[in-house]
Parts: structure tokens; C-alpha cells; sequence
């Protein structure tokens, strides 16, 4: 068994930079989700719907700051909780569910 120290080496910036990357691609989803509910008049179901989704990428905005920060401040931050993996994953699954219908 070594005794050594482990080198993380840029394994916590790489997954830093995951997180971003992904957020961004679900800042675009919420907006293009906006602009789709909104195109030709804005209907009941398309207004809630838009409504959902900017609450979904909230919510999975929430969870990604929480991660980065927690990768930014520690040179070994702490294994993702399963609660923050589940509500990324949740608010992922949901707001894709909430493009396909506004797309359909």
C-alpha cells in the first residue's frame, strides 16, 4: 500500500470545466425552449412549459455552482453527493422532456 500523496494533476480543472461546458449547453436548451414557447404567439401550455424549463436550469444551474466551487477551493474536493448527482440528472431528463413536447 503507498503511503504517498496523491497527484490529482488536472483531473479537478478538467471536471471544473465539464460542469461549464454543460451548463452552457443548458443556458442554450432553456433559451432556445424560451424562444420556441414564444414563436407564432404565446399559448397556456407553451408560457407553463417555458416556465418549467427556466426552472429546471435553475435548479441544475444551482447544483453545477455548488460543484465548481467545491472543485475551485480544494485541491481534493469531495465525491458529488448522490442527492446534487440525482437533481442534475432529474432537471436534465425533465428539461429535455419539456423541449420535446414545446417541439411537438
Amino acid at each position: 500500500m503507498s503511503t504517498e500523496a496523491r497527484d490529482p494533476g488536472l483531473q479537478p480543472e478538467r471536471t471544473r470545466l465539464a460542469w461549464r461546458r454543460t451548463t452552457l449547453s443548458s443556458t442554450v436548451a432553456a433559451v432556445l425552449a424560451v424562444k420556441t414557447a414564444l414563436h407564432g404567439g404565446a399559448t397556456a401550455v407553451g408560457v407553463v412549459l417555458c416556465a418549467l424549463c427556466c426552472a429546471l436550469w435553475l435548479g441544475f444551474l444551482w447544483v453545477a455552482h455548488h460543484r465548481i466551487g467545491a472543485l475551485a477551493t480544494s485541491p481534493r474536493p469531495a465525491a458529488l453527493a448522490p442527492r446534487h448527482a440525482t437533481a442534475a440528472v432529474l432537471c436534465t431528463v425533465a428539461m429535455a422532456a419539456c423541449a420535446a413536447v414545446l417541439v411537438f
